[in-house]
């Protein structure tokens, strides 16, 4: 399971998701359909849903970036 996909299961599915984000479901479904979800998106996403930024996003995000540990 993938970041998004882990995160839209923790809220209880899109809809829900897209709500904490006050946006259009159609947004979450883009995200999936294309596979990546924006990078201006993905630190609320993990606020929302506490999955973690280097799993949402991890092209651009690393696990020391999110836990403050020096590389």
């Amino acid at each position: 399971m993938n970041g998004l996909e882990r995160a839209i299961s923790e809220v209880g599915g899109v809809c829900n998701l897209a709500r904490k984000l006050d946006l259009h479901h159609s947004s979450i479904i883009l995200w999936r359909k294309n596979g990546r979800v924006p990078a201006e998106r993905v630190l609320a996403i993990e606020q929302a849903t506490g999955v973690p930024r280097e799993e949402i996003r991890p092209d651009i995000f690393s696990k020391h970036e999110s836990t403050g540990v020096a590389a």
